[in-house]
């Protein structure tokens, strides 16, 4: 498709306008979405009578889900473009959300969240191929900051916000909401979004894409990123996204208003700390500081809050929250590092590819850490033991380690990294 020249010469507030804005829509659905259960794990468990580990499973069904279609969806990305991609993939979000919303048991509900993961699997790798595609490379760190910043006000919005909706309307309704929110974010980016896509990718075959697929799964700059996005970001999204909710209650004692209350902040620290690793990380590039190197202090930073977690230590609950959600949001710096090493055209499937590894990660930590403390049960069912936790996050505290140690390991051509 021949591109016209307003196609190709966007100002900047027409790129803010019509690219960025109706993306971030997307991914500020995409990650309240993620982050709901973490407020209404208590209903979800009384309305459907779930165990810790089944709770974990069904929601990180969305985990798992959304990681089995990243490697198909880099190809439809660098293929037909973000824009027709992401927008029918919204629909199936809707659908997934209604389902959600009448699921009355463990099947029912986690088909509804599974599908809900495979709706709004495109939202952040979308936004990421649109932003290469509009945006000058040395931004990047920048936009996607500011994008992911709107993923944390979704994730704001799914603590206090939905906490007072779900005492209104209940949390079955805030689904169907939610399934209506998404059908009009899939009608903002299919028309308002201008066509463009590289030609280069277009006019080569699926099996020519697939094959650059490979290719980026033998690269070394690949999987040096890998493993440390895997557990660190991996853990970050299961965290957040489900157990801390259960933590504050179980180990720091609070009741559902604190919990929520305290997630809003945590949730505020994420978004600020999106924007902020973008806006330090694209000052520091342009001052000769590489990617690399702020992303080792974020991630290193991560794995010792990560740790203090697990060992429960005496401090102030609410500000080692607060640093961990900031710190562990640096992870995301892995995609901007990786996708600087590649060239533009596969830029849809180096960060699919790398967005596999870190929902894989999701996965496994969200329902590896309800298996851990479903052991540790309190009599009557009504929570877990701390010992549990602790288990459970000292155990995700060494994967973290030993990633880390994997990425800071010297190698040739790292003074130039």
């Amino acid at each position: 498709m021949t591109e016209s020249p307003a196609q190709q010469q966007l100002s900047l507030s027409q790129l803010i306008r019509l690219v960025f804005l109706p993306f971030a829509t997307g991914y500020f659905l995409s990650y309240l979405f993620r982050s709901v259960n973490a407020v209404i794990s208590g209903d979800l468990q009384a309305d459907a009578g779930l165990t810790a580990a089944q709770l974990g499973l069904m929601t990180s069904a969305y985990f798992l889900a959304f990681a089995s279609f990243q490697l198909p969806l880099g190809v439809l990305l660098d293929r037909y473009g973000p824009r027709r991609v992401e927008a029918w993939l919204l629909l199936l979000a809707a659908a997934g959300s209604l389902l959600f919303a009448l699921g009355q048991g463990m099947a029912g509900l986690t088909l509804g969240r599974a599908l809900i993961g495979l709706g709004v699997s495109a939202c952040l790798m979308g936004s990421f191929k649109a932003f290469v595609l509009w945006f000058p490379v040395q931004r990047l760190p920048l936009v996607n900051g500011w994008l992911l910043a709107f993923g944390g006000l979704g994730a704001m919005v799914a603590t206090a916000p939905v906490e007072w909706a779900v005492g209104v309307i209940g949390w079955r309704w805030v689904f169907v909401l939610l399934g209506l929110a998404c059908l009009g974010s899939a009608a903002l980016i299919g028309g308002l979004v201008p066509e463009k896509r590289d030609e280069s990718v277009t006019t080569l075959s699926v099996s020519d894409q697939i094959q650059a697929l490979g290719e980026i799964f033998r690269s070394d700059a690949f999987w040096r990123v890998a493993p440390i996005a895997l557990v660190s970001q991996g853990t970050s999204l299961a965290v957040g996204g489900l157990w801390a909710g259960p933590w504050l209650r179980d180990v720091a004692g609070m009741d559902r208003s604190g919990v929520a209350t305290y997630l809003l902040f945590i949730a505020i620290a994420i978004t600020v700390g999106f924007a902020a690793w973008g806006t330090i990380t694209d000052r520091l590039s342009r001052a000769g500081v590489p990617v690399r190197r702020v992303a080792m202090v974020g991630v290193g930073a991560t794995c010792l809050i990560t740790l203090l977690i697990g060992l429960q230590v005496p401090v102030n609950v609410l500000l080692l929250w607060v640093l961990f959600s900031f710190f562990a949001t640096s992870g995301t710096l892995m995609y901007a590092l990786l996708t600087q090493q590649f060239a533009g055209a596969v830029a849809g499937r180096v960060n699919t590819a790398l967005n596999l590894m870190v929902f894989l990660g999701a996965f496994g930590v969200q329902w590896g850490i309800g298996l851990v403390i479903q052991f540790w049960e309190l009599p009557g069912g009504v929570g877990y033991d701390p010992a549990g936790y602790r288990v459970a996050f000292l155990l995700v505290s060494v994967l973290q380690v030993a990633a880390f140690l994997w990425f800071i390991r010297p190698r040739r051509g790292d003074a130039a990294a």
